[in-house]
């Protein structure tokens, strides 16, 4: 365990002010670099053999990440995904959000909590934690809230745990926003996906979710059988869909790569959103041997329903004083 003071920011505007501080946890073989700036997952090393594989997506140096656009390894929000017109009404009252993405706001604005400076403690070499408090009228949302995130590493799994104690009605959904790659460079296409769900969400023109859904049965998105996603998607168009799991669904998504590490996600949480890294380029440094692309990294952004506050029909995502926010995941990564 160590915890070190990687950079310090230049004072430019827009970008938060302070130390951008590193946690590195390990249990056996197995490190994990947590970031201050964002919960950010930078790196996480898991033995193959006798080597190490990197096997999230990451810049090498910790500054780089003030200018994170494709939000790697961040646990983003308050709302993770898009909402729609980037806007939305609550109690009576009409609430305007930052658009960042066309007409739509993504991941809780431009300055969301994924770009945030958090205060960051550890709990011997295996746990970290992390707190923020996000004001009312934080990137036009209402009420004060208080996120604390803890991550743990024991053996090969690292666990997510996201909570929100706020003090007003408020829209909070949190999604853990890592690129894998168990081959640890190259493209992600000869890995094999399995999912359970057997619906996606809808999206209008601007991907935002509508509210309808879509069967994937004997589709490209269908992943109940587990394949390469180079198989289900010979024309390489990519993926970033949200997929509705079961409520019974013993898992939310298991992923083979060529080398025989295995990944296995669980949650708490009804949705997984699936994306290929459509938009991923390079934008700093990556880690050695890694070269950022589409492709590239396969994100499994485990979320409550998209757009929920635009959308009747959808599941409630907002968190009140006497029901505060829960979401916990874990991620297992290892050799089969």
């Amino acid at each position: 365990m160590a915890l070190t003071s990687a950079t310090r920011p230049r004072s430019t505007r827009g970008q938060p002010q302070g130390q951008v501080q590193r946690q590195v946890l390990s249990n056996g073989d197995v490190s994990l670099s947590i970031l201050n700036l964002g919960c950010i997952t930078q790196d996480w090393q898991v033995p193959l053999g006798r080597r190490h594989v990197p096997v999230v997506l990451g810049y090498q140096n910790p500054q780089d990440y003030l200018n994170n656009p494709c939000y790697l390894g961040a646990i983003v929000g308050r709302v993770a995904n898009r909402i729609s017109r980037a806007s939305f009404d609550l109690g009576g009252q009409h609430y305007r959000l930052p658009a960042n993405d066309g007409t739509n706001c993504l991941h809780g604005g431009l300055k969301g909590i994924g770009a945030r400076l958090w205060d960051i403690s550890a709990d011997g070499n295996r746990v970290v934690q992390l707190t923020l408090t996000s004001e009312d009228g934080d990137q036009g949302f209402p009420g004060r809230v208080q996120f604390e995130v803890t991550i743990s590493l024991e053996g090969h799994t690292v666990t997510y745990d996201m909570r929100a104690r706020v003090d007003r009605p408020t829209p909070i959904n949190l999604a853990q926003h890592s690129y894998y790659n168990l081959m640890g460079s190259g493209a992600v296409s000869e890995h094999i996906l399995q999912l359970p769900a057997r619906q996606i969400s809808v999206t209008d023109c601007a991907q935002a979710a509508t509210g309808e859904t879509r069967e994937v049965t004997g589709s490209r998105f269908d992943f109940t059988q587990a394949q390469a996603l180079a198989k289900a998607d010979p024309k390489a168009k990519g993926y970033d869909h949200n997929y509705i799991l079961p409520p019974e669904a013993a898992f939310a998504a298991k992923v083979t790569a060529p080398n025989g590490l295995r990944l296995l996600l669980e949650t708490d949480q009804p949705c997984l959103q699936v994306y290929t890294a459509t938009h991923l380029q390079k934008c700093h440094v990556p880690l050695p041997g890694q070269v950022h692309h589409r492709y590239g990294g396969l994100c499994l952004e485990a979320q409550g329903y998209p757009n929920a506050p635009n959308l009747s029909s959808a599941p409630s995502i907002l968190a009140t004083p006497e029901r505060p926010y829960h979401h916990q995941q874990r991620v297992t990564i290892c050799a089969s």
